[in-house]
């Protein structure tokens, strides 16, 4: 289906794509950033909006939602929403990568760096993954020197508006640099681990380190 200055596209998830079209992608092709990386990864075409990507949602925005920070720290934290949005707070524009081979650019999400909550509860030296989970079991994994980059966050809001359930209100993980599934949406448990712990996606086939820049897309 077409649209002006680009066209609507299925991609075998929930939703469609208001993709851009071949010339404005080619345009952005070869755009590299800050570190020297391709804007666009390879294989990856610029979409315009998020749109839901479906899962099992959480409770959303309610007075029973907790934070639990546990495992290998020194203080295991169990956090309400209001002691979360207490920390101090960033704002990051940045882009992200579907490993279903969409990208959206500049992004803007508001939250809590990762790293700010790490300091709270003084992770273990041993510690070497982190695993995002949320409801019904679901899991996600990132190496702990991806939890360390200041770009990592725990996201609220989205394009200057509260996050909405959809996409994992009320809070959400954003890993930037690895495909968009790290990113673990209804966010309620976040445990250090000494070994690593492969979650959902990452046990039916999908890449453990998830790279976009290598097209790490699936085992």
């Amino acid at each position: 289906m077409s649209a002006a200055g680009g066209s609507i596209v299925s991609i075998g998830l929930p939703g469609t794509f208001y993709k851009l079209s071949a010339k404005e992608n080619d345009k952005m092709t070869g755009m590299l950033r800050a570190d020297g990386k391709l804007r666009i990864p390879p294989g990856q075409h610029v979409v315009k909006v998020l749109n839901d990507m479906g899962g099992t949602k959480g409770a959303g925005n309610v007075p029973s939602w907790r934070l639990k920070i546990y495992g290998q720290v020194e203080h295991s934290l169990v956090l309400d929403l209001n002691q979360l949005k207490s920390l101090d707070r960033v704002s990051i524009t940045c882009d992200v990568h579907c490993v279903t081979g969409w990208t959206l650019l500049h992004a803007r999400w508001s939250g809590i760096r990762l790293g700010s909550l790490m300091t709270h509860a003084k992770v273990k030296k041993d510690a070497r993954f982190v695993i995002f989970e949320a409801p019904e079991g679901y899991t996600s994994n990132i190496p702990f020197k991806e939890a360390l980059k200041e770009n990592v966050i725990l996201a609220d809001s989205f394009n200057g508006n509260s996050l909405s359930l959809a996409h994992g209100a009320p809070i959400r993980a954003l890993v930037p640099d690895l495909y968009f599934w790290k990113s673990v949406k209804w966010l309620h448990g976040i445990k250090f681990t000494v070994e690593d712990e492969p979650g959902y996606y990452e046990n039916v086939g999908y890449s453990n380190t998830a790279d976009p820049w290598t097209e790490d897309r699936y085992q």
